[in-house]
């Protein structure tokens, strides 16, 4: 039987654009703020109120996940100050010295949350699982219709702006990844284990199908959020340079 492999492809190819996104929008809002405001410390405020919706996401599901799991949380923060390397923590939560498995949990909580959330509000909120539908059948023209109906999405701004908020911040830092490997080389060894102990054809016939859906999942979630970030890409590059131009200031 074939491993199923398609799961993975998507799941790649949407993660690595929204990746991307984040990032410029980040630096690009940013850097709008700071020519207007002249004041780093104020741009960290504006910055943190604008994505304030995603970042309590962020960090109360780095506390419940751990309160779930039966870890001891300490100190919890949700003002952001600036890291020596020149990054921007918005917030943290301080817990206990734990196995990785669960620090691992701890540190995917926020792409769960943030997932869940981007799905409820995209797919129902905004009523983009009609037009998820209708693309995967190819039906592009009607598609594009649909685009052009969304403003009329009862409370369509208030729910793109906390879908974008949101899915803009669930990523998982670097230090909510730091058990990530520890805990990959484990579960190598256990796969490996399980195929040398002849357990390969049944996980391909069982797993395999169920890991590739999950994948899917994920990759359908990224590409909205990605879509999301995509709409604002060229309206925030344009008044950075406007800006800009207009005031003779820039930042790189």
């Amino acid at each position: 039987m074939p491993v199923p492999l398609s799961g993975l492809f998507w799941f790649l190819v949407m993660l690595l654009p929204l990746v991307f996104l984040q990032r410029f929008l980040h630096r690009e809002i940013q850097a709008v703020f700071l020519i207007i405001t002249r004041s780093p410390q104020l741009t960290i405020g504006l910055f943190s109120v604008l994505f304030f919706p995603g970042v309590f996401l962020h960090e109360v599901s780095h506390y419940l996940m751990a309160r779930i799991l039966g870890v001891h949380t300490e100190n919890f923060s949700l003002i952001p100050h600036a890291l020596p390397n020149g990054r921007l923590q918005m917030g943290f939560v301080e817990t206990e010295e734990v196995d990785v498995f669960r620090d691992s949990m701890i540190g995917l909580a926020p792409l769960i949350a943030g997932s869940l959330f981007v799905a409820y509000a995209g797919l129902n909120q905004l009523g983009l699982r009609t037009l998820v539908d209708v693309l995967t059948n190819g039906q592009v023209e009607l598609f594009w219709m649909g685009i052009k109906v969304l403003p009329q999405v009862n409370d369509f701004y208030l729910w793109f702006y906390l879908v974008f908020a949101v899915s803009s911040t669930m990523m998982p830092s670097d230090s909510d990844r730091h058990a990530w490997l520890p805990l990959g080389l484990w579960a190598a060894v256990l796969l490996a284990l399980a195929v040398f102990a002849g357990a390969g054809s049944w996980m391909l016939e069982n797993l395999a199908p169920w890991l590739d859906d999950f994948l899917h999942v994920l990759a359908t979630l990224f590409g909205l959020s990605a879509a999301f970030h995509l709409v604002l890409l060229f309206p925030i590059f344009l008044l950075h340079r406007t800006i800009a131009k207009v005031t003779g200031v820039d930042v790189k």
